[in-house]
């Protein structure tokens, strides 16, 4: 049962870290790509959104698929999309086919988180389901940590279009493994449950159209606060570290570019270390609203002193993008949440429909913030004032995002979700 729950893990792994690292390159090589297609900022934040577009837009069939498809035929074909996109990107002469290797890298990569939630749900027990998605969430990190300085440190000797050729062959491989290696669940291999293995009966499977899985979902009211709290708190960490970060770093703190790449990598590390302690501490907390609140709030506060634009010494600011990284993974635990105030049996689908909203917000964010910073000053460089009215942008959404984790109902840790008691009448938790 170990082996086979830590091969299912690991080989999820691996294509959470592709993912990531796809999610932010553009920050570290936005200068690159605005050499190679002649792009404005508007223009640029398109095609570094692009990614985000679809990956919003695949969320809840993501969710759908993993409830009824299973993970590992989702995985296996959502790795061989996303090598071929990631090699079209690499090889692509114009901003058309850029735009289309980066949509299919999207669209790829958009099955693998919930695909590993899945697993997570299947192959650990309930109390063990926030650990091992902070231990996923700092792994997926190191492929974000990838994207920053060292992608800026190797684009100094080869050229990035090699470096995304080079990922598209690895996403096939690693196809293959996930087809021979990795199952749904222990059952396809004649083992126990988690919850048979714990004394509780297993949830029932999902026989239903899938649409009146979604529609129980979607109608359920206590799904929703976590979808806006990521598309404000989790929206504006993702166009900031994955696209605006750099840009502004150089441009009003003139800092050069692999200093700039060393503040996004401290926001994944951050990010990385905060996704493994948050989600073990709440776990052992048998809570999650308190940790989540708490860290919003500071995430919230870390945007004021950029705001302000005040001009942090080096320490200062590593420290300030540090704590957000580490803040942000608060955001983490609304996943849990999610699951655990709906059906058991489509906890695939209740993720998908909250993480929907974390990856919604960039696709709006990255262009409104190079369409911000286009109004004055066109594709030439931009000043701290332009700078000043696009992170107010961001911060606008920020708090509102804060503002819903108000809203999130605790869990306890436990699956708190009850059946609708009669036709007609919203579901109810118990």
């Amino acid at each position: 049962m170990r082996r086979l729950r830590w091969t299912a893990y690991v080989l999820g792994a691996a294509a959470f870290v592709l993912a990531f690292f796809h999610r932010l390159a553009p920050a570290a090589i936005a200068g690159e790509l605005q050499g190679a297609f002649a792009t404005s900022g508007t223009t640029l934040g398109v095609l570094a959104a692009a990614y985000f577009y679809v990956y919003f837009a695949m969320q809840v069939p993501s969710g759908v698929l993993a409830d009824t498809w299973g993970p590992r035929r989702l995985f296996t074909a959502g790795s061989l999309v996303a090598g071929a996109g990631s090699i079209i990107f690499g090889l692509g002469e114009t901003l058309q086919v850029a735009i289309a290797g980066r949509l299919l890298v999207g669209l790829g990569v958009s099955v693998a988180f919930i695909s590993v939630l899945k697993l997570n749900a299947a192959w650990f027990s309930e109390r063990q389901f926030a650990t091992a998605t902070g231990l996923l969430m700092f792994i997926g990190n190191m492929g974000g940590l990838m994207s920053a300085a060292p992608l800026a440190w190797i684009v100094g000797f080869t050229s990035w279009r090699n470096v995304f050729v080079a990922s598209g062959a690895l996403s096939l491989a690693l196809a293959a493994l996930i087809w021979f290696l990795l199952r749904d669940n222990p059952r396809q291999l004649g083992l126990p449950s988690m919850n048979e293995l714990e004394g509780r009966p297993d949830a029932p499977p999902q026989t239903s159209h899938w649409l009146q899985g979604l529609g129980v979902v979607l109608r359920n009211r206590q799904t929703w606060p976590g979808f806006f709290m990521n598309l404000g708190l989790v929206g504006s960490f993702l166009t900031f570290a994955g696209l605006w970060a750099v840009p502004y770093l150089r441009e009003v703190h003139g800092m050069e570019r692999a200093l700039a790449t060393y503040h996004t990598s401290a926001m994944v590390l951050g990010f990385a270390a905060g996704s493994l302690a948050v989600g073990a501490l709440s776990d052992r907390m048998g809570r999650r609203v308190p940790l989540l609140r708490a860290l919003g709030g500071l995430y919230a506060a870390c945007w004021l002193p950029l705001l302000a634009g005040w001009p942090l010494p080096l320490g200062a600011s590593l420290g300030l993008f540090t704590l957000m990284g580490i803040a942000i993974a608060g955001a983490t635990l609304s996943w849990s949440c999610a699951k655990e105030v709906n059906p058991p049996e489509l906890s695939g689908t209740a993720t998908s429909v909250v993480n929907t909203g974390g990856f919604l917000g960039p696709a709006i964010y990255q262009p409104l913030v190079g369409w911000v910073l286009d109004l004055s000053s066109g594709a030439s460089a931009h000043s701290a004032l332009d700078w000043q009215l696009a992170l107010g942008a961001m911060s606008f959404f920020t708090f509102g995002g804060f503002a819903c984790a108000f809203l999130i109902r605790e869990t306890h840790c436990r699956n708190i979700y009850a059946p609708e008691p009669a036709r007609g009448r919203a579901p109810e938790l118990r």
